[in-house]
């Protein structure tokens, strides 16, 4: 058994598509088919059906899928552990954040606690929200920064990681303003939209997802461009281009300047959290002095 076909199968299990997962892997799709039968030859069970219509979890791959998890990032942290007792030096102290809340909310966040800045020296990636799981999930980051809604898909449900609050956010669908002050692109009337989406990257995109069906229902929306960067959408919004939902904190000095405006009413608004995961297991003294520092600045959920 070796370690990558552990990373392998979470590959493929989060695409379901060999050719998607063998380029994340780095791999050929031949030399990435042949890991994945040789992991489910050592399990002695097929993990995924192949058909023509696709690539599916089989019971036993579903029930794999949290111990491989689990696994493969204890594993990474075995190894870093062992290299800085071996004296190979200390690693900073990393949190992964996502576009959006790195450029915004984080800098004053951080500034204004005083306990964490204290602690010593932290890392800050910044990174779609995707990438940044697969950071948290690999092991790479002690924290997680990111935007979140109940009802929103996450791969942090397992019990494997807990989270607390930070702050709190509204997304809110935004156009270039009109002469007389109105929305260019008025989300009201029956008129087609044109509509700055997120793509499937995007953590405020599964929001939407999961939470703009019922907003949008009647809405004419003609998506016209897709980003998973939040900061490319305002950029748009307040060229004309078309109509974006996006971070009230990310858009304040321009809703300010009223470069852009609401282009709904409050219905159409999505209130949503600002969380910081870690894992539910015990950490390094620094790491949890930094939690609970953090913590201490919790709000109520």
């Amino acid at each position: 058994m070796e370690l990558i076909w552990f990373e392998d199968y979470l590959a493929l299990a989060e695409t379901l598509n060999f050719s998607r997962a063998a380029e994340a892997r780095h791999v050929t799709q031949p030399a990435f088919s042949r890991r994945i039968r040789a992991l489910e030859a050592w399990i002695g069970a097929d993990l995924f059906t192949r058909s023509t219509h696709g690539v599916a979890l089989t019971p036993a791959g579903e029930h794999f899928h949290t111990q491989a998890e689990v696994l493969t990032r204890a594993l990474h942290q075995i190894r870093r552990d062992t290299s800085e007792v071996a004296g190979r030096g200390v690693r900073p102290l990393s949190i992964a954040a996502t576009h959006a809340l790195s450029f915004t909310f984080f800098p004053k966040w951080v500034r204004g606690n005083d306990r964490v800045l204290a602690l010593g020296n932290l890392n800050l990636i910044s990174d779609s929200m995707h990438a940044c799981e697969q950071m948290m999930l690999r092991g790479d980051v002690q924290f997680l920064l990111c935007h979140h809604h109940r009802g929103m898909r996450s791969r942090f449900e397992t019990g494997q990681f807990r989270s607390i609050v930070v702050g709190t956010d509204t997304l809110v669908p935004l156009s270039a303003p009109r002469g007389n002050g109105g929305p260019h692109w008025p989300l009201a009337g029956g008129a087609p939209v044109k509509y700055l989406a997120y793509s499937a990257q995007s953590g405020l995109g599964r929001i939407v997802a999961a939470q703009g069906e019922a907003s949008t229902r009647g809405l004419k929306l003609e998506a016209i461009f897709t980003s998973h960067l939040a900061a490319t959408l305002l950029s748009m919004a307040r060229a004309g281009d078309g109509v974006a939902w996006l971070p009230r904190t990310l858009a304040e000095e321009d809703i300010a300047a009223e470069r852009l405006v609401d282009a709904g009413g409050p219905e159409l608004a999505i209130p949503i959290e600002i969380r910081l995961f870690r894992p539910t297991a015990r950490q390094s003294k620094a790491v949890e002095a930094i939690w609970d520092a953090f913590a201490r600045t919790a709000v109520p959920s």
